[in-house]
């Protein structure tokens, strides 16, 4: 515990100095020193202090230890909030692309969109308009399953030097989940969106809102005017949790929302959405994929060094369509990821050093 100054007692006037101070007065005490040594706005701060007095004039009432509960979470939650802090873009166009290209083949369309992102952003900053909002509307990635709708999010927060959040709004029901609940209900937290801010520590991370069209039927509605809110640049940089009950400034925030279609889509959402399709992968695109991508990835997070497995060129139109036509690749993925397994077991039992996959042995590797 923080050592207590005789200007924090001084707060609390009414104490006798030359007693030592009860354990509660020293509780609230450590609570005060917490909220004004944090990042938190001068006006919270004193709405905090302001009910931190309110409570200490409660110390001997039965509701002193309830509402100490209260306010203490409240507070551990609201200085954890970056307020101020942020990271700094890395507006490098060449590294960008190499970032991009490293983790996703092709999509072309949508690696142009984030250059020009950051070529603006560049633009602004050698201006002097560092900190002006770039008022561009939120990429929003519409495709079947396994076309690299979620997975493009991180890739982009990475290209730009930015920390990463996500938050799945499959079978979200109540928009109190983004947007919190008051306080004055028990058990209450702030929304996931704060939570995401405390979780990546940063003001202007890259927030991945998936799968915005699963919401539940009777959610949908009120759901979508969150969103609304949250992507408008004119409404997100006054942000309010029910719980935090202070404005938050999201204007910084990157959002990215995906999507199946866009049927469920309010159209006031719909407004504030960049839409990009994600197109079907060809089955030579998969190879290329399965190839430099997925199986590589597949050998370092099962420990087998490169070069264990080869497989030979026409074995690879089996392995991209085992079971039929595939819009995405989470079935490619699936495929290489039980090879590899099968191939790891035969390792260690000793019975090979290498193998080599052709037709004539696929079907031992391969779904049936």
């Amino acid at each position: 515990m923080a050592a207590v100054s005789t200007d924090d007692i001084s707060v609390y006037s009414h104490k006798n100095l030359d007693e030592p101070l009860p354990v509660r007065d020293v509780e609230l005490l450590r609570l005060k020193s917490l909220v004004d040594s944090s990042d938190c706005p001068d006006e919270l701060k004193e709405r905090i202090n302001t009910r931190l007095g309110q409570l200490d004039r409660l110390v001997n009432s039965p509701s002193f230890l309830d509402e100490y509960d209260r306010i203490s979470r409240y507070i551990d939650w609201v200085i954890k909030i970056p307020w101020n802090k942020t990271t700094e873009d890395i507006l490098d166009l060449e590294r960008a692309k190499r970032v991009l290209d490293s983790h996703h083949y092709g999509l072309e369309e949508i690696k142009n969109r984030i250059l020009e992102y950051i070529s603006v952003m560049k633009l602004k900053s050698e201006k002097g308009e560092k900190d002006e909002v770039l008022k561009a509307p939120t990429l929003f990635f519409v495709g079947l399953v396994g076309t690299g709708k979620t997975t493009i999010a991180p890739s982009i927060a990475e290209a730009l030097g930015r920390k990463f959040a996500r938050i799945p709004f499959g079978g979200m029901g109540d928009p109190l989940d983004l947007r919190g609940q008051s306080r004055l209900h028990l058990e209450s937290e702030p929304g996931k969106i704060i939570k995401a801010l405390i979780s990546v520590q940063s003001k202007n991370p890259v927030i991945l809102l998936d799968e915005i069209d699963r919401v539940t039927e009777q959610g949908r509605s009120s759901i979508m005017g969150v969103l609304v809110e949250l992507l408008d640049p004119k409404q997100n940089y006054a942000f309010v949790d029910h719980y935090v009950d202070y404005p938050v400034d999201l204007s910084q925030v990157l959002f990215i929302a995906t999507a199946n279609n866009t049927h469920n889509i309010a159209t006031a959402v719909m407004d504030r959405l960049e839409p990009i399709s994600m197109p079907s992968y060809s089955d030579s695109e998969k190879i290329a994929i399965a190839v430099n991508y997925v199986l590589p990835e597949k050998l370092r997070s099962a420990g087998i060094p490169e070069g264990v497995i080869n497989v030979a060129d026409d074995v690879w139109p089996i392995v991209v369509r085992p079971l039929g036509y595939d819009a995405g690749i989470r079935t490619l993925e699936r495929t290489i990821d039980g090879l590899v397994r099968k191939v790891a077991r035969l390792l260690v039992e000793g019975k090979i050093t290498s193998i080599r996959i052709t037709k004539e042995n696929a079907k031992e590797f391969l779904p049936q």
